[in-house]
């Protein structure tokens, strides 16, 4: 099982509100953040964002580490899930997840948070890949959908 104790969440979620302070885009936001979360963890193999961009449809947003998928509909994968249901997606083997889309074969577990804008508007999906089986924990969920609430609720 991994130890998401081992990330210091508030130090953090004060990197992300020191860089992002005053800032209103949220392709500017998703960088800042895909940035910052996926250098904060060994465990974050790709750490990035998928807009909606269309009905039922995401596309790639910002993103650190290898090539990712450029479309993904709502109806196919774990960020299609995430999207879809507007839940976390916690999945510790990705081979075991229905219609599990292999975007990087080294994949093996990932996290994946819906976002949210201030009225509650899906503005995408922040998917995080781990070449580690069983890489996320419940906490990491929790304290990543408030580092999103946070930085994309002023939105």
């Amino acid at each position: 099982m991994p130890d998401s104790a081992a990330l210091d969440y508030p130090a953090l979620a004060a990197r992300i509100r020191a860089l992002t302070e005053g800032e209103d885009d949220a392709v500017a936001l998703m960088a800042t953040v895909a940035c910052e979360v996926h250098h904060a963890d060994d465990r974050f193999d790709w750490t990035g964002f998928y807009r909606v961009v269309a009905p039922e449809l995401l596309k790639i947003g910002p993103y650190q580490g290898g090539h990712g998928c450029l479309v993904i509909p709502f109806a196919r994968g774990v960020c299609g899930a995430a999207a879809r249901t507007r839940e976390v997606q916690l999945v510790p083997d990705v081979e075991a997840f229905p219609g599990h889309i292999a975007c990087s074969s080294s994949t093996r577990s990932e996290l994946v948070l819906p976002v949210f804008d201030g009225k509650g508007g899906l503005i995408g999906v922040f998917d995080i890949d781990s070449d580690r089986p069983d890489a996320f924990t419940p906490e990491d969920a929790h304290q990543m959908a408030a580092i999103l609430a946070e930085t994309f609720g002023r939105l």
